[in-house]
């Protein structure tokens, strides 16, 4: 800088020597102007790296938030993955000991149906030799009451069965061998001895058939035992397999929430990295940056103070003093009579003037042709000072203009590609806060509708099970009405007809009375006890038709009602889903408008600088070449002016 200050000092010296004015006083001048012009071009350095230093600040803040954001939510994301997968390795024990229940349970109820097949068996062979018992008792007794007259073939085949049947006792066994043996045609005798005989028989099978009313009571317990451990363990089998059903459909469900996770977790993941980087560079760049300005404004401040000490040096008495007193400041004014030479700078002045439309050339030339020809020289060489003058501060505010319009312009691009984006950003997360917004609705009206049919299923449900219970009740009820009816008449005509038969077998000598054994009412095919029976059979029909509608109504509504909470289930968790997503993209809308606000401002804050700038580096009237072009048009004319009337050579 200070050889540029000796330069221009050169040049002064040169063309202030012939003017007549000290080149020391011109110096100084210049050396002022350029220290004003330091310390403006110093302060506003300071300004521009004020407004950078804001956006470092604002930036490294905003995306260390980011980052800080990033990373807890990633830890979140984590923990749930780890939760998910625990709760599937937990679920997947659970669906494990399920099955072995159920295995279990159908292992014990094969083994109960297998036990129930033997005594099933075995009830039925039991139940078989006792009806031959009964029958042969029967038989017995119908021979022994033939009498001597039945034939020895029938007797012998009485014996036979007598004594073929291992539960007669001895006793029996031997009193009706007795009377076999000894029978005699005597009625008398006969008599005598039929008659305990017979009385043996009778108990015999009365105890042969209580005890197998014995056997039959206990087959129906064992059966009802059987049946309801079979249904128990049915109904626990049955349980279970909803319980797994229940523990796989939250398996998949925690499945998929640690697949969701997983992806959401990659996708925080790249984000955050992303803003690391960006974060990472800013923070290097703006350090870059500082370090750079605090440079330069070290520099600037050393060459405003390289300039006050040569001003300081230059003004001092030693060389202002002595160019005072050796330079003088004006020289010899000449006669004002215009000389030939002035009249042909003027013209040439005027000519030049005209050809490049310039007022400097034109008002120059009135002056050399009215002024006095020692001023026309020095108007001439100061104003080609002049024109240099300008012609360096043009050339420097040009490259000025040029820096700062380049970094205004990317500033301007940088931050409308900012605005743009966030702006796309922001829109599009308002557009998914409100599709999320119907789902929720949706998925809110859905689960309201489910609620509402689970609760009219419900009610109607109850109506229907306590209208089929009723109607079970009263079947069960008449039924055991008409077969106590039943159980009476049946009785009465059993009663009826063996009491019939024994009198007529009793007295073969009495006149002839009946030869059929009394039926009562029920010999006629429309009887009422055929209609009793009838109406038994519709009752049982009715219990059994609607105890299997009341069982497949429950089966419907059991699988209506979990389907139903199956549904609500997934829809609550989609809606807490859509919920959580709803209230992330809020919190990213609301940093996002934050950030656009912040971008917004630095762009007009650009803007803004833009305007200021215009006035004097873009808007200013002759572009920059056209300018220079007349600017050394008009030096090359005041020169040859000036050899016109000096008849010196520039």
């Amino acid at each position: 800088m200070i050889a540029r200050v000796l330069f221009l000092a050169v040049c002064a010296n040169a063309y202030m020597l012939k003017a007549g004015v000290t080149p020391v006083q011109k110096v100084i001048t210049l050396m002022k102007d350029m220290e004003t012009k330091g310390v403006q071009e110093k302060q506003d350095e300071e300004v521009a790296f004020t407004t950078f230093k804001g956006w470092c600040d604002s930036t490294t803040r905003q995306r260390q938030t980011s980052v800080k954001e990033a990373e807890e939510l990633m830890e979140q994301l984590t923990a749930e993955i780890q939760k998910s997968e625990s709760d599937v390795v937990r679920l997947t024990d659970e669906i494990a000991a399920v099955d072995a229940e159920i295995a279990v349970d159908l292992a014990e109820k094969q083994a109960a149906t297998e036990v129930r097949a033997g005594e099933k068996a075995i009830y039925h062979d039991t139940h078989a030799d006792y009806s031959a018992s009964i029958d042969s008792v029967d038989h017995a007794v119908s021979v022994l009451k033939q009498g001597a007259g039945a034939a020895l073939l029938q007797r012998n085949k009485a014996v036979s069965m007598v004594a073929a049947d291992s539960r007669i006792t001895e006793e029996a066994r031997g009193m009706f061998m007795s009377f076999v043996q000894t029978s005699a045609p005597v009625v008398a005798a006969y008599d005598s001895k039929s008659g305990g005989i017979l009385d043996t028989m009778d108990s015999m099978k009365d105890k042969f058939e209580d005890e197998r009313k014995t056997l039959e009571s206990e087959e129906m317990s064992k059966k009802q035992s059987y049946e309801m451990l079979a249904q128990t363990l049915s109904d626990q089998v049955e349980r279970k397999e909803e319980e797994k059903s229940r523990k796989q459909q939250t398996k998949a469900q925690r499945q998929e929430d640690g697949a969701n996770a997983k992806g959401e977790l990659a996708d925080t993941t790249a984000a955050r990295d992303a803003d690391q980087k960006y974060l990472d560079d800013t923070v290097a760049g703006c350090t870059m940056k500082s370090q750079d300005f605090e440079a330069r404004q070290e520099l600037r401040a050393g060459e405003l103070e390289a300039i006050g000490k040569a001003i300081e040096i230059i003004s001092s008495g030693a060389v202002s003093g002595n160019a005072d007193k050796h330079l003088p400041s004006f020289a010899l004014l000449r006669s004002k009579a215009m000389s030939p030479r002035q009249e042909q700078a003027s013209a040439f002045l005027q000519s030049r003037a005209e050809m490049s439309h310039s007022k400097i050339l034109t008002l120059l030339a009135v002056k050399v042709a009215s002024d006095p020809f020692g001023k026309v020289k020095k108007m001439i060489k100061d104003m080609i000072v002049r024109l240099m003058e300008e012609a360096s501060e043009e050339s420097e505010h040009k490259g000025w203009c040029d820096g700062e319009l380049g970094a205004n312009e990317i500033t301007r691009e940088s931050k409308t590609e900012s605005v743009n984006s966030l702006t796309a950003n922001a829109d599009e997360l308002t557009a998914g806060i409100s599709k999320l917004a119907q789902t929720i609705a949706d998925l809110s009206a859905g689960i309201a509708e489910l609620d509402t049919a689970v609760k009219e299923a419900t009610e109607i449900r109850q109506n229907e099970k306590a209208k089929n219970t009723a109607a079970v009740a009263d079947a069960q009820e008449a039924s055991a009405a008409v077969a106590n009816a039943l159980t009476v008449l049946k009785e009465f005509y059993a009663k009826a007809a063996e009491a019939t038969a024994f009198v007529q077998g009793a007295m073969d000598d009495a006149p002839a009375t009946f030869d059929a054994g009394f039926q009562g009412q029920q010999a006629e095919g429309g009887g009422v006890v055929s209609m009793l029976e009838v109406i038994a059979s519709d009752f049982s029909r009715l219990e059994s038709d609607t105890a299997s509608s009341e069982e497949q109504a429950a089966s419907e509504y059991k699988t209506f009602s979990f389907d139903s909470a199956v549904d609500r289930a997934a829809k609550s968790s989609d809606m807490d889903n859509a919920d959580k997503l709803k209230t992330r993209k809020s919190s990213e809308l609301e940093q996002t408008k934050k950030d656009l606000k912040a971008t917004q401002v630095e762009l007009d804050a650009a803007l803004a600088y833009y305007d200021k700038l215009r006035p004097t580096c873009v808007d200013a009237g002759v572009n920059y070449e056209d300018r220079v072009q007349r600017r050394e048009d008009e030096i090359q004319s005041l020169k040859e002016a000036l050899e016109i009337l000096t008849g010196d050579d520039m």
